[in-house]
């Protein structure tokens, strides 16, 4: 559904004086004949017929139809310079990682110049045409511009198979900004991205900042990545809150902007990559659709609701089926000495031996639990959070693989290398965290769930260049390839 777009006017007062403008504006008398009642016919049909080429079309049209098809942004910017000061805002996207070609300019610019010109436009046909190329072409590159630098240029969730986080994208309101504005040039300006973050990354696309162990170009194009992921809107703004740097390999607690607890973390295991892969290497038939392996943990926003302690593990199908079905077949006390239940139907297997573990269909048949101990692979807690990946933070009893810097090993949950100081900084001190301290110290191990008293939000987030919690500005390896991904549909879409 199409929203408020015939605020503009809602009823015409005057027919639009563009022509007289342009007289004013360029001294090209040939453009005071023109009739808006015959412009707005032309200008109908022609968005009608490039509707395959326009950003938005139907926006463009219902917001056009609503001024009875007149050249809103030639008749207000023009003659103040407004359209060529624009222009020479957009110019200026390399200081935000993009290509100015993005948003079309050397056509919005050849159209400028032509418009000043009285040889290219020597009669009425020319005029007309000229004005509404014009048109277009400035609506085309200053909406395309004005969303790029509110919203990002790509959607994530478009090319991101696992893409969980909520991500405010333009809609008819924002597309009708610039139309609305009295200075567009001051409209642009004020849409700038202006976060500490965003300022830091800037600052080391100017200054060529070398990521380590890349070459120039790679880094620039490492920050570009960056820098468009800063501009969608799903950055966390909450007082509170836990955020996961999947390539970092690190948890933080963030508390009023700055980190109140610092921790390792493993993550779930990456694709694997061909030796010297690049952003420069990148193949190109790649470009529609990332092709995530199953175990990379994704991206996301949820609420921490509570946690539980001594874990219950409800085994994944796909663990069972292709881990634990195969353990179970070569060692007939695997089960038992890892503490696993087998359920057919809901009803506890008293004697797994019976199972013909070598069927194909044994781990869809059987549903497999890790009774709570000391060898769960949950640990002694884990913290639940709603999402449709099934992914929590846990602990883990394989505390060896914090030692690793590269810590993506995991079945796509997130392990943490202090449980118990995660719980102390999201419970606080009181009865409910001394429940969980005792019982993560039982020699009993009886599962327990427990309520946060306020749910505070998680992101799992992907950066690999990023100012840190002290503003402290960083790299990480792209461990799932996704920086390729991103970069090809900025430049190459």
């Amino acid at each position: 559904m199409l929203i408020g777009l015939t605020v503009l006017q809602s009823c015409k007062k005057h027919q639009s004086q563009v022509g007289a403008h342009l007289v004013e504006a360029t001294g090209n008398k040939v453009f005071g004949k023109i009739d808006m009642d015959e412009f707005g016919k032309r200008m109908k049909s022609a968005i009608s017929e490039r509707s395959k080429t326009l950003k938005n079309p139907k926006f463009t049209d219902a917001l056009y139809a609503a001024n009875n098809y007149e050249p809103v942004l030639v008749e207000k910017f023009l003659p103040d310079s407004g359209l060529i000061r624009a222009a020479n805002t957009i110019a200026l996207a390399e200081d935000h990682g993009l290509s100015p070609e993005a948003f079309k300019l050397s056509k919005f610019k050849s159209l400028l110049q032509k418009t000043y010109d009285k040889a290219a436009v020597k009669d009425l046909d020319l005029a007309y045409q000229t004005i509404i190329d014009l048109e277009l072409a400035a609506s085309n590159s200053i909406t395309t511009y004005s969303q790029a630098m509110e919203y990002g240029l790509v959607s994530p969730r478009r090319i991101y198979a696992q893409y969980y986080t909520k991500t405010k994208r333009p809609d008819s309101l924002s597309f009708k900004k610039p139309y609305q504005t009295t200075d567009l040039v001051a409209f642009l300006d004020s849409i700038q991205p202006k976060s500490a973050d965003y300022k830091m990354l800037q600052q080391a696309l100017k200054q060529n900042t070398l990521a380590p162990g890349h070459s120039a170009e790679e880094s620039k194009r490492i920050i570009q990545v960056n820098l468009e992921r800063l501009r969608w809107q799903n950055n966390p703004s909450e007082e509170k809150y836990v955020w996961v740097n999947i390539p970092e390999y690190q948890l933080h607690v963030i508390e009023n902007g700055k980190a109140a607890l610092t921790m390792k973390v493993c993550v779930g295991e990456g694709r694997e990559q061909p030796a010297g892969q690049s952003l420069a290497e990148y193949d190109d038939d790649d470009l529609e659709k990332d092709r995530p392996f199953n175990r990379e943990t994704p991206q996301l926003k949820s609420m921490i609701h509570s946690v539980q302690v001594n874990p219950v593990w409800n085994i994944p199908q796909s663990i069972a089926t292709n881990e634990i079905a195969t353990q179970a077949a070569k060692d007939r006390y695997y089960l038992s000495n890892n503490n696993i239940d087998v359920f057919y139907k809901g009803k506890l297997v008293e004697d797994p031996e019976t199972i013909d573990w070598r069927a194909e269909d044994v781990g869809k048949t059987y549903a497999f639990k890790q009774r709570p101990g000391d060898d769960n692979s949950l640990g002694k807690i884990k913290f639940l959070f709603n999402n449709q990946s099934s992914v929590y933070l846990h602990d883990t009893p394989a505390k060896a693989a914090f030692n690793q810097t590269v810590r993506a090993v995991s079945h796509g949950c997130v392990r943490v290398e202090q449980p118990l100081e995660l719980a102390r900084a999201l419970f606080g001190p009181g009865k409910k965290f001394d429940r969980i301290s005792t019982g993560m110290a039982s020699t009993d191990p009886r599962a327990e769930d427990i309520s946060l008293p306020k749910q505070i939000p998680v992101y799992l987030s992907y950066f690999t260049c990023w100012r840190d919690p002290s503003g402290t500005l960083k790299f990480a390896k792209d461990v799932y390839g996704l920086d390729a991904v991103l970069y090809t549909h900025l430049f190459k879409g």
